[in-house]
């Protein structure tokens, strides 16, 4: 089912995502260790600091990977719906799209399906829409085709 492996794409993309911020995490821990065992005054804080700041930015990409899971979480066992909405597979005549969370595109059967968030632009315009409604977006008109 086209759903399920967009699902399982999403899936991959998130854990893909997770170690990589994982090794991320060992680094900064080195880094800042390394850090600790230097004594050299003003250097040696100012390097403290850019390691503290970038272990702030992990983290904060950390969270958001954890609300992306927990979002794709409840999108599991998605019924199909008359209008779109999150965990909805979008055929448009221009574009396909699977409204769960933003990752890289997908290709399945030769077909290009965009997974976007349902807060990103083109998301919040597809939102509510039915077969064979419209949309504009970045002066190009779409139609809905098909909502699985």
């Amino acid at each position: 089912m086209l759903s399920e492996l967009l699902y399982a794409h999403c899936q991959k993309y998130i854990e893909a995502k997770r170690l990589l911020l994982e090794e991320q995490k060992k680094v900064l821990q080195g880094a800042l260790m390394s850090e600790s065992k230097s004594s050299a005054g003003d250097k040696h804080e100012t390097g403290r600091a850019m390691v503290q700041l970038d272990r702030e930015k992990l983290g904060n990409q950390i969270a958001e990977l954890e609300q992306n899971q927990q979002k794709l979480n409840t999108l599991k066992n998605h019924k199909t719906t008359t209008s779109v909405s999150l965990g909805s597979v979008v055929l448009t005549d221009k574009e396909n799209y699977y409204i769960s969370i933003a990752t890289n595109f997908c290709e399945i059967d030769a077909k290009k399906y965009y997974c976007i968030s349902a807060q990103s632009p083109i998301g919040k315009l597809l939102i509510g829409k039915k077969v064979n409604d419209k949309i504009e977006f970045n002066k190009r008109l779409s139609t809905i085709l098909e909502i699985r």
